[in-house]
């Protein structure tokens, strides 16, 4: 999609996007991730893509020194206007560098709901799995939530799917998939009385498999990967959950 970069999804969708994402429930995520770093060394965790905080916050909560890094301001404006928002330091940028904007190493660096799929190209997302091996501490934890890609929905690889319908407006969800370069680029449409509104989103997926290689690449170990925030196994669909640990 032209012209399409690292804040493009954030900047054009900050207003609706917790509308949009209101039945995400948080607390399953949050009750793993404090488990995990409880689990592992001490020291400060670090967000990719914290968005509106719909977990960096809830997870603040919880006591963790929580700080957070996103592409677009107009998400993070959201999250610091929320309760507890503003006191979670959070530095504008690409998460594929992951700069923190200080020296810190980490106990946890981690990724929720399939961001980690926005870095565009697979040596952005190489160069983020290394950049995150430098950043961690011995033994510390990287976590992504991730969906296994289900590329046999698409047929003559496009999609449209019915998101959302109400008295006055429907939402739609178009993708065209580009199966060699494993994207997927398409708009949330929102149809209503008041017109018509287009939010952009495009996505280069990754397999467990290949998410696996660039941890090796970067001196990473598989330490769990679950069916879900409650550990349950992995059946090879569907949203999963994968802890890698850097050695000791």
């Amino acid at each position: 999609m032209e012209h399409y970069g690292p804040e493009t999804y954030g900047e054009l969708n900050a207003d609706v996007y917790d509308e949009w994402h209101a039945g995400l429930d948080p607390t399953d995520a949050v009750r793993c991730l404090a488990e995990l770093i409880e689990q592992g060394p001490a020291g400060p965790v670090l967000e990719l893509a914290v968005g509106t905080g719909r977990v960096t916050i809830p997870l603040a909560a919880h006591g963790v020194d929580l700080r957070g890094i996103d592409a677009s301001a107009a998400m993070v404006d959201r999250m610091r206007a929320k309760p507890g928002g503003d006191r979670i330091p959070v530095a504008l940028g690409d998460m594929a560098d992951v700069d923190p904007g200080t020296d810190d190493r980490f106990a946890m660096v981690f990724v929720v709901f399939s961001t980690f799929f926005f870095l565009m190209t697979q040596d952005d997302q190489v160069r983020c799995f290394a950049n995150v091996a430098e950043r961690l501490l011995p033994g510390g934890r990287f976590v992504l939530e991730c969906p296994v890609p289900d590329v046999a929905r698409y047929q003559r690889n496009q999609s449209v799917d019915v998101h959302d319908v109400g008295l006055d407006h429907v939402r739609l969800v178009t993708v065209r998939h580009d199966p060699v370069g494993q994207r997927f680029d398409g708009h949330h449409v929102l149809i209503g009385t008041g017109g018509i509104r287009l939010a952009p989103v495009s996505m280069r997926y990754a397999w467990p498999t290949e998410l696996d290689l660039m941890a090796r690449l970067a001196g990473l170990e598989l330490r769990h990967r679950w069916g879900g925030w409650h550990r349950e196994p992995f059946r090879g669909e569907g949203m999963y959950v994968t802890v890698y640990e850097k050695p000791a």
